[in-house]
């Protein structure tokens, strides 16, 4: 039987509404894939980050360590200097003495 005009027109709109929603899942997915892919890729670099800043405090907390170290070794050495320097003139001054009695 020949199909009519009408019923021709209705296949032909169905076949297109059919490409179309077929070409929105299409879209729909590629969208997704799209946002998962940059979400990891956020993911991944937010996670360098704090990884990298770890790594710059961790670093920046050993060279401040070392710093109190080595300023902590200048005032130890400074301290055990100091004693040194004001025991020297009072063995100077008893040294004259003990010539003094030596002599007599």
């Amino acid at each position: 039987m020949v199909k009519s005009v009408k019923s021709r027109a209705e296949e032909q709109f169905a076949a297109t509404q059919k490409r179309d929603q077929q070409a929105l899942k299409e879209k729909e997915i590629a969208r997704e894939e799209s946002a998962d892919r940059v979400s990891k890729l956020r993911a991944l670099r937010m996670a360098k980050e704090a990884s990298d800043k770890q790594e710059a405090d961790l670093i920046e907390a050993e060279k401040e360590a070392a710093k109190k170290k080595k300023a902590k070794a200048k005032t130890t050495a400074k301290a055990k200097a100091a004693p040194k320097a004001k025991a020297a003139p009072a063995k100077a001054k008893a040294a004259p003495k003990a010539k003094a009695k030596a002599k007599k």
